[in-house]
């Protein structure tokens, strides 16, 4: 995999062992459908995701309202000034999310999806061949996240779930919290963590 742009310069958390195999995994469902993508910031996991769909003639659309979780808010551990439009008073990253996609080439291939998680679900139709859940962090947000797209994932589709930390004092809980409830449904296989990175496969 070469990457079509220097991926440290993008502003995100995703380590580069979780890109490859988010990357991997894209590749591997073309067949199946789309992928789509929930919680894009700036584009780092975008372009892991968006490269494969290009490659294998498929297409991502990448789920984010790009005005930030709670703790991208001025005053919270991981807010970033160079993000924040201080004429409308609020974190906007989809600028440089747009700026990520024509950097890397990615414009036809990336659907971007402006909008909260739950509103962009709401009328949705088309069946999936991956959902990676990387949006906010509340359990309120990430089951919103898990119950608005698990049900559009088909068959031998992958779920992602990126941030899980078993520990709540090491941040990430409720996505960890999904990730056990998708196990526990009964509808997925475990395809193993990367990093943070959970892996599961549609029965």
């Amino acid at each position: 995999m070469e990457l079509p742009l220097d991926i440290d310069q993008i502003k995100g958390f995703l380590a580069a062992e979780e890109g490859a195999a988010l990357y991997t995994r894209a590749r591997s469902i073309a067949a199946i459908g789309p992928a789509l993508e929930i919680g894009s910031y700036c584009g780092k996991s975008t372009v892991y995701l968006g490269l494969a769909c290009q490659q294998s003639n498929n297409t991502l659309y990448a789920v984010d309202h790009h005005v930030g979780s709670e703790e991208h808010q001025p005053g919270e551990m991981f807010h970033d000034p160079d993000l924040f439009d201080p004429g409308a008073q609020k974190m906007d990253s989809f600028t440089t999310f747009r700026d990520t996609l024509r950097r890397a080439g990615l414009e036809q291939s990336v659907v971007p999806v402006v909008a909260p998680s739950a509103l962009a679900a709401r009328h949705w139709n088309t069946g999936l061949g991956m959902i990676f859940i990387d949006g906010g962090h509340s359990l309120e947000a990430a089951l919103t996240d898990y119950r608005s797209w698990v049900g559009h994932l088909r068959q031998h589709g992958i779920l992602a779930i990126h941030d899980l930390f078993p520990n709540p004092a090491d941040g990430g809980h409720a996505p960890y919290t999904i990730y056990k409830l998708a196990i526990a449904s009964g509808l997925f296989d475990q395809l193993g963590q990367v990093g943070t990175l959970g892996l599961l496969r549609r029965l």
